[in-house]
């Protein structure tokens, strides 16, 4: 089964692309996943500053700059996995670095 890992953390303190790659917690989750043989598809995300939001009200497109909402924890970015299960999924994302000061929200895909 696909699932979806919805990277969240604080913006603030969200290392940098540099830091990450260097980040030995990040490097042995990579290792998990390809000793798992899980094919990596997912994305970082610029920040909320960059974010544009897009609604369609009575017809009429409304944009505005930013997130839909205020909040401290904002998904930073996403990663695509396929697991026999949830439970491996679980094992999965509580190896995430970002697990460790942020969130890792999972989703199931519908296929």
């Amino acid at each position: 089964m696909k699932y979806v890992l919805l990277i969240c953390d604080d913006e603030t303190v969200s290392p940098s692309n540099e830091e990450l790659a260097a980040d030995p917690v990040h490097q042995a989750w990579a290792a998990d996943l390809a000793r798992r043989g899980a094919e990596l598809v997912g994305a970082r995300l610029r920040p909320v500053v960059d974010a544009t939001t897009v609604r369609v009200r009575d017809g009429e497109t409304l944009v505005s700059d930013g997130p839909f909402a205020e909040t401290k924890d904002v998904v930073g970015g996403f990663v695509i996995i396929e697991c026999a299960n949830l439970d491996e999924a679980i094992e999965v994302a509580a190896g995430h670095p970002y697990a460790r000061w942020g969130g890792v929200e999972i989703r199931p895909v519908w296929e």
